[in-house]
């Protein structure tokens, strides 16, 4: 699990997990949170019900069905009240990023090389977590989460976790165009390397929430392709997810 010495505000709970701790096996060795990639499913969920029960979490996280878009799902409107009782339909959903003002909900995204990005308002009254992977990101993902929330931009607090760091991440040039067309500052976070360019997702991200406004945010810095501890799709092809997860506790 990830440990950090962010400002937090006191009613809000977040975690960004690694590959250790579970009971899968190789490749998905060991804390493997995705249903969608091959494991043991009964690894799988004895993987998820022991990080519920690491973290004291509230209900069963919101498991999206990530697919690389901009829709986000507001929680509230899952359910009239209370909390969520049947993951297994829930994880159905097509989203990439989760909302909630209400307590108990968990918003959580999973990722092996995308950007997970926990979101918050400073009052500690609303959360999101948005998997931004550079697809989602350039098309809006993180403004689309955004919002949903009450609270003015400068309010908001964000944290960058786990990702594939700029030193690693290797594109065409399609993808610098495709950001530059939106925010032509996007080309400082591409460096041209064998025909190709060496994006930094994560400032890319910090570029996004800075253009609406999001002032403060929060960077892990750590590189899940050449961390051991990290899954990395691009490393690995078949590997596990991490999970980010972010709630209100009351």
């Amino acid at each position: 699990m990830l440990q950090h010495d962010w400002p937090l505000p006191d009613n809000v709970a977040i975690a960004m997990t690694d590959r250790h701790g579970g009971c899968s096996l190789a490749p998905f060795d060991s804390l493997n949170l995705g249903l969608h990639v091959g494991d043991n499913q009964q690894h799988v969920l004895a993987n998820r019900a022991a990080l519920r029960q690491r973290l004291s979490l509230p209900t069963e996280p919101l498991w999206l069905d990530q697919v690389h878009g901009v829709d986000v799902v507001n929680m509230s409107h899952l359910k009239p009240s209370g909390s969520v009782s049947d993951s297994a339909i829930l994880s159905l959903i097509k989203a990439d990023a989760s909302y909630s003002n209400q307590a108990g909900d968990v918003c959580a995204v999973m990722t092996a090389d995308c950007l997970p990005v926990l979101l918050c308002n400073q009052q500690g009254t609303e959360v999101a977590a948005v998997h931004a992977g550079w697809r989602g990101l350039c098309a809006g993902v993180i403004e689309q989460a955004v919002e949903l929330f009450a609270s003015s931009t400068a309010d908001l607090i964000a944290y960058l976790g786990p990702a594939i760091g700029p030193a690693a991440f290797e594109v065409g040039a399609e993808v610098r165009d495709a950001f530059m067309q939106k925010h032509p500052q996007a080309a400082q976070y591409f460096i041209p390397h064998h025909n190709k360019y060496l994006a930094d997702l994560p400032g890319l991200a910090s570029l996004r929430l800075t253009q609406i406004g999001v002032s403060q945010v929060f960077n892990t810095n750590v590189c899940t392709f050449t961390d051991p501890d990290y899954f990395s799709y691009r490393r690995d092809q078949q590997t596990g997810r991490m999970a980010s997860l972010i709630w209100l506790k009351s």
